[in-house]
């Protein structure tokens, strides 16, 4: 089974338990549709139900079935969250995409020409970004926005970029 970490538990909040948890931003609404998760404790997946999700500025606080104190929650305090990979998949949206998908796709032009490889993704608390090694060995940062971006094409293993004038060199 393949798991995708969905946030780590940072601190406890309060003394019945309560998680305080770090979060991808834009998560919030997923986070809410969980019904349980998995807990990477030492090299174990532990699977928690949930009880209970809200938010609080930028992190989570998350109520654990089972865990119901400081001391319940304390071996967890540092620990990753987890979910299967396919609960995120059924949550994508149809122009969303997890990275390691898009992680060595090769990127071509509006003409279809090759013109790099994606090396990784980013996010400047705006959008995310594509970083492109280009055919010149230089690494470009693009706006994953579908005005540059107009085609992922995860089953051909390409991405096709609108590269406008100075975007990638």
């Amino acid at each position: 089974m393949e798991y995708i970490s969905v946030g780590k538990i940072l601190n406890f909040h309060g003394i019945q338990g309560e998680a305080k948890v770090g979060f991808s931003k834009n998560w919030q609404d997923f986070l809410k549709t969980l019904k349980s998760v998995y807990i990477k404790h030492n090299s174990d997946y532990i699977r928690f139900e949930i009880t209970g999700v809200r938010f609080n500025k930028t992190f989570a606080l998350i109520k654990f079935k089972g865990i119901n104190s400081i001391n319940d929650l304390m071996p967890y305090k540092g620990c990753l969250i987890f979910v299967e990979e396919t609960v995120i998949r059924e949550s994508l949206g149809e122009d969303e995409f997890l990275i390691d998908e898009l992680t060595g796709l090769e990127v071509v032009d509006l003409e279809g020409n090759s013109i790099g490889i994606v090396i990784g993704v980013s996010n400047n608390g705006v959008n995310d970004l594509i970083s492109v090694r280009s055919k010149t060995k230089k690494i470009s940062l693009v706006p994953f926005v579908k005005e540059l971006v107009p085609k992922v094409d995860i089953k051909n293993k390409q991405i096709t970029v609108n590269n406008i004038k100075g975007l990638i060199e």
